[in-house]
């Protein structure tokens, strides 16, 4: 599962963030996204009925796609998580426990973190990637804490077309929401904002 999640992240860097997403957008969404070139996506906790979402997602996409979690912030939204077919767990804080969690059921860890103190803990606790959160501070940032961290880091928050080809020189990958989707959004406006983004990073 790792070997195939770090192939689509070097066809396309991006996690598209669909937080907000209903059921019934699934479909044409995904689909916006595919053709755009995105075959990450993140559906965090925090949208309406996730899991459901999460396990219509997995079904629409079958393997050209992968689809993972977000704001995923207890052991036991991981096995829910990992019930819907979701492959990879991504938080906006370091939490050992979920960290734990998320390798015992077979699923890719990305926790958030800020600081060079949780980016160790969450490297000792056996994360496969980390997630800074918020990415405000800029690459700069990235690359002096890439100086003693040795996982992969993505950058979240803030990381918009503009910004996303600098990120992507010191970061493995860049997660991107209202850039890209939206509540309320149309799937061709979706579409429309990845374009915008994978046309970046070309």
């Amino acid at each position: 599962m790792k070997e195939r999640f770090e192939a689509l992240m070097k066809e396309c860097p991006v996690i598209a963030i669909l937080r907000g997403i209903t059921e019934p957008e699934v479909a044409a969404v995904c689909d916006a996204l595919f053709e755009a070139g995105i075959t990450l996506l993140e559906i965090p906790l925090n949208s309406p009925d996730p899991i459901k979402t999460i396990a219509a997602a997995v079904k629409h996409c079958g393997d050209r796609q992968m689809v993972g979690a977000g704001t995923v912030l207890t052991p036991e939204d991981v096995r829910d998580v990992a019930a819907a077919g979701g492959k990879f767990i991504i938080s906006p804080n370091t939490d050992v426990d979920v960290i734990k969690e998320t390798k015992k059921c077979g699923l890719i860890s990305i926790p958030g973190f800020f600081t060079a103190s949780e980016g160790f803990t969450a490297q000792k606790a056996g994360a496969d990637y980390l997630k800074l959160f918020p990415a405000s501070l800029g690459p700069g940032y990235v690359k002096d804490l890439k100086a003693v961290i040795k996982l992969p880091i993505m950058a979240v928050g803030g990381v918009n077309a503009a910004n996303t080809p600098e990120f992507l020189k010191v970061c493995c990958g860049v997660g991107i929401g209202s850039a890209v989707y939206k509540a309320g959004r149309t799937a061709s406006e979706v579409g429309a904002a990845a374009k915008e983004i994978t046309s970046s990073i070309k």
